[in-house]
């Protein structure tokens, strides 16, 4: 990913309100409000323009992280019709300055963004089906620097929709590949941007220490959780990751792992048998 100097402009000078972001020698816009900033989001020119959007927020029966992406001609009207959607609490709208985003662009765009939401599946999708325009093959390398700057940008905004939760693909400094050993379970995991990403296929005890569920009932809840979202898979007497999974810290990770408290620090390992601890210090 190219370097990039994002200028954030904050209308009424709160971070927490509406927000404008642009990258410099870069055609689009980005516009973030909560839900409470809706009116005067819709207030703003740039939404008669055409574009794609972000609703998130929070599936109120799960609990789980939940999104819907769209596209429109113009972004005022579609904002106005998902009034009813009960779910979301904040919006990010992407649109062009010069006004060159065709309905076909902004509905690649929007085939485009979805595919990358379900691979990096930190949220749920409201709508995951859409189709599948075509496009010459310089709009389609157009509309690919386009979802780049979105990427960029989108975070920075305050959502992590798009990040794949095994961490940037070229980070500054390259963390090494862990394990966490507790009887017959072996995990393999690393540091991330955001915390600490447990590699699908790695594997978790099955029973939970008995001193577990009175003295750390947050590692219990989050096991269960794992488990009711089929992230973690019973088989052969083991818990198994289904999919790649981030967790706040290397010790919650491990606590996960063993069925109990962690000192993540500790518990994690390179393949030399240095413990995340030792590696750090040195």
């Amino acid at each position: 990913m190219t370097s990039a100097t994002i200028k954030l402009f904050l209308p009424h000078g709160d971070a927490r309100r509406l927000r404008v972001g642009e990258v410099s020698n870069w055609t689009g816009k980005a516009l973030a409000a909560p839900r409470t900033e809706l009116d005067d989001l819709l207030a703003r020119d740039e939404l008669e323009s055409s574009g794609v959007y972000f609703l998130l927020g929070v599936n109120p029966d799960t609990g789980e992280n939940l999104a819907y992406i769209g596209e429109a001609e113009v972004i005022r009207d579609r904002l106005k019709q998902h009034k009813g959607k009960d779910f979301w609490n904040s919006v990010v709208v992407f649109v062009s300055k010069d006004e060159n985003l065709t309905k076909a662009h902004v509905r690649f765009l929007e085939n485009r963004l979805l595919q990358e939401a379900r691979a990096a599946a930190r949220y749920a999708l409201e709508n995951a089906n859409t189709s599948n325009p075509r496009l010459p093959e310089s709009d389609r390398e157009d509309m690919e620097v386009y979802l780049a700057r979105i990427r960029q940008v989108l975070p920075v905004l305050g959502s992590d929709l798009l990040s794949p939760i095994s961490g940037s693909s070229k980070p500054a400094h390259p963390q090494p590949q862990l394990f966490c050993k507790i009887k017959n379970a072996e995990a393999t995991g690393r540091r991330t941007e955001g915390g600490f990403v447990v590699f699908a296929e790695s594997k978790a005890v099955f029973a939970v220490r008995p001193s577990a569920e009175a003295q750390y009932p947050n590692t219990i809840a989050l096991r269960q959780r794992l488990i009711q979202d089929q992230a973690l898979v019973e088989r052969d007497g083991l818990y198994v990751f289904t999919k790649d999974v981030e967790f706040s810290s290397p010790s919650a990770a491990a606590a996960v792992i063993h069925g109990g408290s962690a000192n993540g620090l500790i518990a994690w390992k390179d393949k030399s048998g240095k413990s995340l601890k030792e590696l750090e210090e040195t």
